[in-house]
């Protein structure tokens, strides 16, 4: 049996409801390449973190997820995004939080200050691009 490697995949699928209501897909995976929608620092319940710690590292579990049910994980992100509403004020705490979620094998990173986000309770959107099993050791 051979796998297209061309087909385009919506993941993960469990989120189809976002994918046909909001009409946007968390991850796309074509091949091993895997492009993850921005991730803000919300809760299961939909509730946005307080401050800056708490919101990049519910960004960042978000990706993880997302990337978990795209079949990769943190260490195959090769470019990391990130949209700061505060860039210089958080970039510190931003940058502790990010470092413990990428300890090593740095990706290559943008960070870009924004006059807002989807929501103004948002401080911090954070999209990567991964390519799957690139991070094996």
């Amino acid at each position: 049996m051979t796998v297209d490697k061309t087909r385009r995949q919506i993941v993960p699928p469990a989120l189809q409801p976002m994918y046909d209501g909001y009409h946007f897909a968390p991850a796309t995976r074509v091949g091993d390449m895997i492009w993850v929608s921005g991730q803000v620092g919300i809760d299961a319940a939909m509730r946005p973190g307080v401050g800056m710690e708490a919101q990049a590292r519910l960004a960042f579990e978000g990706l993880k997820a997302v990337l978990e049910a795209a079949g990769a994980s943190l260490a195959d992100v090769v470019e990391l995004m990130t949209f700061h509403t505060d860039l210089r004020g958080d970039m510190a705490e931003f940058a502790k939080v990010k470092d413990a979620y990428f300890p090593d094998r740095y990706p290559s990173w943008t960070a870009v200050g924004v006059t807002q986000l989807a929501m103004p309770e948002f401080l911090v959107e954070v999209r990567a691009v991964a390519v799957a099993g690139c991070g094996r050791a």
